[in-house]
């Protein structure tokens, strides 16, 4: 091993405990911890924070970089490590340029934000959250700015935290491809909206019994519970302490049958990467740092692709009725497959359809741009947010908690994540679309077997954690760079078959 990376080993593993407590304060204050914790446990997250902050800033790691970026050492390094320095890099030079006090101050901040945010939107109060959320924006424009070259686009800075290379002008080409192709789709088939009847979706469904049967759904799916757990917050999410430690969250509604499901395949996703990541990259910025849009990818492949055709139920839909026989009783598996592929505007993201889901990311990418590029004040986003849903998809919310509040991002101060999830959808199609011509996809669902599906991601994506950029690991994979024509063709094909359009 290059002794100059041996030496870096050390910090790195520091580094990573800090940031595994920090993930373990984060699962704790969204499942169990009593909101009165808050204040206190925003002291110790910022703590730590700090303490993860000088780790990766301290002159010894700057020393260790510089060397093992200089062409001599990076000839005697494994493609894992080039990675690793890779993103270190990348890490160092982001945070050094923030005072350590300002970087403690914005962790505590968005740990205190939490219950602030929780309050406000179960009130459906955005003026009770507008004063952190001004603060969270401040705090991460100015660090935004400390980072960007002159005339440099604060908002790409952002965009590049979450996906390397996926810039506003990117963007925004895929966003008017997209919402040009769908637009007059959705409401083509809004017009044949009473042509699929799901009624049973809105029947009663106790969360226990949710809950049992989409803890079948996860072990069904490949969810290692020897190296996982379940467990039940207000915003589903997965979070990793390392590939041996991962963590998923779900959430129940009484007079929702699909959310509770459709939540959980697309967590599982998101858990069989991290899962997957082999041992030796696991703990570093290489098995960590994965790219969002990928894996995004990974959990919508899953929720869609998978879990929404009428192959991957053939063999489950009889345990499916046999757990709800009362509610599911004339229900048959094609009533079940159309209705929970129907595409109906609505105004909640999590709740969206494959459909329409892309313009609820299209919406919150148009905003970040005006908040960041200065044109758009905190008390003005009810308002915006409320005239972009009535102009693409036609409805408005009834109140903040449906509207602005929805998502939990933006408490979390996570700016410029957004645009993932729709790059991880074109990415899951891209993927899909390559994996029906190379191997009987349609079989193994029937058969019950996602064991070829899920080795060959393994296999091929989820064991390299963030060694590849994402367009590098896509082209590895397929052959091809990002293309969102696959997406869209998707998309069209399977409404226009499922509407006989």
């Amino acid at each position: 091993m290059n002794q100059y990376y041996e030496q870096l080993l050390p910090y790195l593993e520091r580094n990573h405990a800090y940031q595994a407590a920090l993930a373990l304060f984060s699962w704790d204050s969204e499942t169990l911890a009593p909101l009165s914790a808050a204040e206190q446990t925003a002291t110790y997250v910022g703590i730590l924070s700090e303490e993860a902050y000088h780790v990766l800033t301290c002159d010894e790691i700057q020393h260790l970089l510089k060397k093992l970026s200089s062409p001599k050492e990076q000839d005697s390094l494994t493609v894992s490590e080039k990675a690793v320095v890779r993103l270190l890099v990348k890490e160092y030079e982001k945070l050094s340029c923030i005072p350590a006090k300002e970087y403690r101050e914005f962790s505590e901040l968005c740990a205190a934000a939490h219950p602030i945010y929780c309050r406000a939107k179960q009130c459906g109060t955005f003026e009770d959250f507008a004063p952190t959320l001004e603060k969270l924006i401040d705090y991460t424009r100015r660090f935004a700015s400390y980072r960007a070259k002159k005339g440099e686009d604060l908002y790409n800075i952002l965009l590049n935290d979450y996906e390397e290379g996926f810039t506003t002008d990117v963007l925004d080409d895929f966003f008017t491809k997209v919402r040009d192709a769908l637009v007059p789709l959705i409401k083509k088939v809004t017009a044949k909206n009473d042509t699929i009847n799901k009624d049973y979706n809105t029947g009663y469904y106790p969360p226990e019994i949710q809950s049992g049967f989409c803890r079948f759904l996860a072990g069904y799916l490949g969810f290692d519970f020897n190296k996982g757990v379940i467990a039940e917050s207000e915003h589903p999410f997965t979070t990793s302490l390392h590939n041996h430690d991962v963590r998923i969250t779900n959430h129940f509604y009484d007079d929702n049958l699909e959310s509770a499901m459709f939540s959980l395949i697309h967590e599982t996703g998101h858990a069989l990467y991290e899962m997957g990541v082999e041992d030796a990259i696991s703990g570093t910025p290489a098995g960590s740092s994965m790219s969002m849009g990928m894996h995004e990818s990974q959990s919508r492949f899953y929720e869609n692709m998978i879990g929404r055709s009428k192959e991957f139920w053939e063999p489950l839909f009889p345990k499916l009725k046999d757990t709800y026989p009362d509610e599911l009783a004339h229900v048959s598996l094609d009533d079940f497959i159309a209705g929970i592929n129907k595409a109906e505007p609505g105004p909640i993201r999590t709740e969206a359809d494959e459909l329409t889901y892309p313009l609820h990311i299209l919406i919150r990418y148009e905003l970040e741009k005006e908040i960041f590029a200065g044109n758009c004040k905190v008390s003005d986003l009810p308002d915006l947010w409320a005239k972009k849903y009535e102009e693409y998809l036609g409805i408005t919310p009834k109140d903040a908690s449906e509207g602005v509040l929805q998502d939990i991002h933006w408490a979390m101060g996570n700016f410029g994540y957004f645009p993932s999830y729709a790059i991880g959808s074109a990415i899951a199609a891209q993927l899909y679309d390559y994996l029906t011509g190379r191997m009987p996809l349609s079989d193994y669902l029937k058969e019950g077997n996602l064991v070829p599906i899920r080795e060959y991601l393994r296999d091929h994506i989820h064991k390299y954690g963030a060694v590849y950029p994402t367009n590098e690991l896509l082209k590895q994979v397929t052959g091809e760079d990002f293309n969102p024509d696959y997406y869209i063709r998707y998309l069209t094909d399977k409404y226009t078959k499922l509407y006989h359009l």
